[in-house]
């Protein structure tokens, strides 16, 4: 599992697009948090917080992850090179957790940068007005969460064909589902209230409970759930292009 994590993460720095996706990630955040004025405006808010960035970050993900991901076993597809990974003696297991953990530890790199923000506002911060440090981590704690969730959606979709822009394509609509769309279906009364039981099966709802800074067993269990899910997934498709 080892050299396959150290090859995921080779491949990804192996060429311009690996520094570019983590480059976009950090300029996107970077305009919208200090020079584009709106809502995520940091400057433009008048106190230190750290929330504008954790509600901008996951939308950015749903984007940036799939892109991460979608070379994982799609190249290896069309490069001819996926049956001869499973001939080495590695487990369907090893190579998909090989994969997974490799991704995601790209991810974690392209978002410890961020903390430069955190530092940035503690500079800036008055007396009355100092950063929430629970807060800011249980938010960090829940992209965190949220990227492996959107990892283990990327794997999968990588699997399921050779072509990186369907990968990418099918990776970003999944997490985008899971994300936001049992929230705007609750959030549309369909039935004359809130259902807060469809509500409960979005990610966001999971995300923004654990970014208030309480960790509760519920949300920690949902997230590994799903990624316990879609590795799964992942491993059945295996199983299925083998047949």
């Amino acid at each position: 599992m080892k050299a396959v994590f150290l090859k995921e993460i080779h491949s990804f720095f192996s060429s311009i697009v690996g520094y570019l996706a983590i480059a976009v990630f950090l300029v996107v955040n970077g305009l919208f948090l200090w020079v584009f004025e709106g809502e995520f405006n940091i400057l433009d808010m008048g106190f230190a917080s750290m929330n504008p960035f954790f509600k901008i970050a996951p939308w950015i993900f749903i984007f940036l992850i799939p892109a991460i991901c979608m070379p994982s076993f799609s190249e290896e597809k069309k490069q001819g090179t996926f049956e001869v990974l499973l001939t080495k003696p590695l487990t369907e297991w090893k190579l998909i957790l090989g994969k997974y953990f490799g991704n995601l530890f790209v991810v974690m790199l392209a978002l410890l940068p961020t903390l430069l923000y955190v530092f940035t506002l503690k500079k800036l911060e008055k007396p009355l007005q100092q950063l929430d440090s629970g807060e800011i981590l249980g938010s960090y704690l829940g992209l965190v969460f949220l990227a492996g969730v959107f990892t283990a959606i990327g794997i999968f979709s990588s699997s399921l064909t050779k072509n990186q822009i369907v990968a990418f394509i099918t990776g970003m609509l999944l997490c985008f589902l899971f994300f936001f769309a049992f929230s705007g279906l609750s959030a549309l009364n369909l039935f004359g209230s809130d259902i807060y039981a469809l509500e409960y099966l979005g990610i966001s709802f999971h995300y923004e409970s654990i970014s208030r800074g309480v960790l509760d067993t519920r949300n920690i269990i949902y997230f590994f759930s799903l990624i316990v899910l879609f590795l799964h997934l992942t491993k059945f498709s295996f199983k299925r292009n083998l047949q």
